[in-house]
């Protein structure tokens, strides 16, 4: 089919639609791009500030921490508790009959080295802080701790043994860096 040429340009309408498409694609590009760079800032806000990455993770050095001793760290607001586990209490934490349980979970699965356990030092029932981190506090009836707002007691895993609390004690992520450091988050 001969292409029609225009009087006027002496164009062909095909180079008038090839122009005409041309012209579309530049101005939806130039459009997308456009739009693109004036809502990045708002999406961008919605990325975490850099205090609160900073606040993600942290490194403890567990090597003064003996045998039978606890401490507790501040992880994102909330008490860590540490615990250095003697024999005793790895032995008593993993005779437990799994059925006994309220929230089941093998003590195995609390903890990656059974010397150390490591979990959020909030009650699960109404987010108390359970005492049994100090010596000579109460460790209610199963050695671990006790909740004393309403009554939930954790044994030597921080599994809830007796009370209203739900679900254990929980373990939050983290991993041995070496022998002395762990970094929880």
């Amino acid at each position: 089919m001969a292409d029609t040429v225009t009087a006027a340009t002496g164009e062909s309408k095909e180079d008038d639609k090839s122009r005409r498409d041309f012209l579309i694609v530049a101005t939806s590009t130039v459009g997308a791009v456009g739009t693109g760079l004036a809502i990045w800032p708002f999406i961008d806000t919605m990325n975490p500030a850099a205090d609160t990455l900073a606040l993600s993770s942290t490194e403890i050095d567990i090597s003064p921490i003996e045998v039978g001793q606890s401490i507790t760290v501040v992880w994102r607001g909330k008490p860590v508790f540490i615990r250095h586990r003697s024999q005793a209490e790895i032995d008593e934490s993993q005779a437990v009959a799994i059925a006994d349980l309220i929230d089941p979970e093998t003590d195995d699965q609390r903890v990656q080295k059974a010397e150390w356990l490591i979990m959020v030092g909030v009650c699960t029932h109404l987010g108390c802080i359970p005492l049994g981190q100090k010596s000579g506090e109460p460790k209610g009836e199963y050695g671990g701790w006790f909740c004393p707002c309403h009554g939930s007691h954790y044994d030597t895993s921080g599994r809830i043994r007796k009370g209203p609390a739900p679900l254990n004690l929980v373990v939050p992520g983290y991993e041995f860096l070496d022998d002395s450091t762990v970094k929880i988050g």
